[in-house]
Order: structure tokens, then sequence, then C-alpha cells
């Protein structure tokens, strides 16, 4: 870990220049999929090679916040502060903000935003566009299934549209129902929950750690006198951080960022980016099982992948809780990393590298042109981005399917044999 770290500080940004350069970044899980940093071009397929499968689970895209109080517990905090004659100018304009976006909210909680929408067309053409080989090819298969949330169903038209756009002759079967749940949308084991049990009080010691809101509150209360005893300061700074960074979910110009100063950004930054490696990533404080909460969905993809004889495609769409730990469980890059000084995490693992809204997970499989023999490669896309995996690559990053389906197959039955 040290060695990894060592070269990643050698070899590029850190998080807080990465973040200072694109606040975006500081979003986390709401960064939008189009504020992501640059993308670099695929590597071309080793000679002789073509794709042929597309294996693939995205999460939905830009949506709004899923809970009434998310909205209305820091816009009430103000109001009553208002009343109180307790705000400063910088108060106003910032419960001004709040009361100018709360109507676009009633009765759209968690819904899918035209932001998000978007980014399903965009991800959806370049598929067609990266891999026409696949896309539009004549009469090719395309299944995609979604979890029964509509902004998951939503997402899925988006891309099939455009797949649907760019091939007419494509064949589609969309599904969604409860019965995919349980590997679209895993339920958590007795287990992983016992194991999440482990992380609260390191949680509860980094939001104390790394939350410090006196500045804000002088900047929007004129009685901190008042504040102490009204306010819980620290929770109304995560609540207005939170509204302000899914403000990029939306085609509106009120921001809220503006009202942090740049490093109350990157700790609250990281203060989620723990937050999340505890939860989902593959931390050791929590034993580092919890990317297997995509036990199933792995097995799904393994088993989906042995029946495929044709030219085709299958797409599965969910959320995030499910795009991390599976791109985690698949230690795509650093993503599987396993860091015990987390004030060190944001060297090595950063969440907003891996999911994004509409953040997803394409494995690509390759086979010798006009069926001559030769082994089956596989190359994985994380957003599109083109991802090292845990076995012996044979040119780039192409690998053997074999090899890397043994692989998960043998990390697989390690899990169960333990969990007996």
């Amino acid at each position: 870990m040290l060695l990894l770290g060592a070269c990643l500080s050698a070899t590029a940004q850190t998080a807080r220049e990465e973040i200072r350069e694109n606040i975006f970044l500081a979003g986390s899980n709401y960064l939008d999929y189009d504020h992501q940093l640059a993308t670099e071009p695929l590597t071309p397929a080793p000679k002789g090679y073509e794709p042929y499968y597309m294996s693939h689970y995205g999460r939905h895209g830009s949506r709004w916040l899923i809970g009434e109080g998310d909205y209305t517990t820091p816009l009430n905090t103000l109001r009553d502060a208002d009343k109180a004659g307790k705000l400063t100018a910088e108060g106003k304009k910032v419960l001004k903000k709040l009361e100018d976006f709360y109507p676009t909210t009633i009765k759209r909680l968690g819904e899918l935003t035209t932001v998000g929408e978007r980014q399903h067309h965009g991800i959806g053409s370049r598929m067609a566009k990266n891999f026409p080989e696949i896309f539009k090819a004549k009469n090719v298969a395309i299944d995609a299934r979604s979890t029964v949330v509509i902004r998951c169903i939503l997402s899925m038209e988006a891309e099939c549209e455009e797949l649907a756009a760019a091939n007419p002759t494509a064949r589609f079967h969309n599904d969604v129902s409860e019965s995919l749940q349980y590997y679209l949308n895993q339920p958590w084991s007795t287990k992983l929950k016992k194991a999440r049990e482990q992380s609260p009080s390191i949680a509860r010691e980094y939001k104390q750690k790394l939350t410090h809101p006196e500045r804000l509150m002088k900047a929007l209360f004129n009685d901190q006198s008042w504040v102490y005893d009204n306010i819980s300061a620290g929770a109304l700074m995560r609540q207005l951080f939170e509204v302000a960074t899914n403000m990029q979910s939306h085609d509106t110009d009120i921001e809220l960022l503006s009202h942090f100063t740049e490093e109350e950004v990157y700790q609250q930054w990281q203060l989620r980016n723990i937050g999340w490696y505890l939860d989902y990533g593959p931390a050791p404080q929590s034993g580092g099982i919890m990317p297997f909460s995509q036990l199933n969905l792995l097995k799904n993809i393994i088993e989906t992948a042995d029946t495929v004889t044709q030219t085709q495609a299958t797409l599965r769409f969910g959320h995030e809780v499910c795009v991390m730990p599976l791109a985690c469980l698949l230690e795509l890059g650093q993503c599987g990393a396993q860091v015990e000084q987390l004030d060190t995490l944001d060297r090595v693992w950063r969440n907003y590298r891996i999911f994004p809204m509409a953040c997803n997970v394409q494995l690509v499989f390759y086979r010798p042109k006009k069926g001559k023999p030769g082994d089956v490669l596989v190359k994985a896309l994380l957003n599109e981005r083109e991802m090292t995996l845990p076995v012996k690559p044979v040119s780039g990053p192409y690998y053997r399917w074999q090899d890397l389906r043994q692989y998960y197959l043998d990390k697989i039955d390690a899990f169960e044999k333990q969990s007996k």
C-alpha cells in the first residue's frame, strides 16, 4: 500500500488538487457523470480480435434527494432563525436560495432529473459508437433489466432509446420485477450487517474530526449564543453541504457551494469518502467483506457470460450501493485497496472515481474474428475508463476470461466457506 500510494502521488494529482480544480467532485455520489475527470482513448483490441458481448451494470442518473427532510430540515432551521432575527445578510441569501429551489422538489423526491436522463442518453450513444461490432450488429439481442425503482427504469429506457436509434434492427427484452432484486439490489446478509456494525464508532470519530462549522455559523447567523442554544451546528453544515453538492443534478443557476471555504469543502468530501469506504468498500475496519454485498450480482455476471454463444448485450440497472461494492469486488484498478490508516485514504481510494450519478461497469468480451480458435478475452471499463484486473493481462487492458472467471469463482468459494 505504501508503494502504491507513492506511485499515485508521483504520477497524479492529489484528491485536494482534483477537487480544487473541479469542485463538482466533492459531491461524491452526487457527482454529475458529465463533470467527471477527463477520460482517455480506449485501447484497440489485440490483432485478430473483435468484441461480441457486453455485460453491464449501471446506476440511475442524477436525481432529487430522497428524503423530504433533506430539504426541509435546513430550510426550516433558517426560516426559524430569520423569524427570530438571527440571520446575517449571507444567511438570508442562503435562505432565499433554498426557498427558491424547494418548490421543484415537491412530489419529486428521489426521481430522475433531466440531467440524469441526459447522462444515460450519452452513455448509450457512446456504447454504440465504441462497440459497433456489438450494438450495430444486425438483429443483436439486448437484454435490459432494472430494479423496481422508477429512476432506474427511466435510466434503462434512456440508454435503450439511444441503442435503438443506432440500430433499428436490435431486439430488446426489457424486464422489471421483484424477482430480479436478489441480484440487481441484493439484500444484506446477517454477516454483512454484523461487519458493518464494527465501523459506526469510527465514522462518528471522523464526523467530529472533519466537521468544523464555526466559521459557517458566524457567516450565516448574527448571534452565536442563539446558535449554541437552538442549532446543531455540525448537522446543519452537513445538511447544507448535501443540498449544495446535489445542485449539480439539476439544470439550475442556484448554487450553494460558494458559501463553503475550500477547506470545508475538502473536509466534507473526506468525511463522505471515509463513510462510503467503511460501509461499502473493502475497508479492513469492517472486515474487508462489504463488497460481497454484490455476491449474487457477480454470480449472475459469470453465469450469464457462460451462456453467451452469439453477439449480444446484458444491461442491468440499479444503484450506487451496488456499483461501488461491485467495482471493489471485481478489484477494478485501486477499488479493492485496503487502507488501515483512514487519514491517508484519499491518497489511494477516491469515491468520485467510482460512483458518480449514472456510474457503470462494462465488461466487454472479445473473441477471434471469423470463428478462428483462440481464448476469449475481456476488458473492464469503470465509467468508460479502462481498468486493470486482478489477473495477468494478455495485452494492455485485455485479460483471458477463463483466468478472470476462475479467480472470481475461487474468491466466491473462499467467502462462502468462511460464511458457513
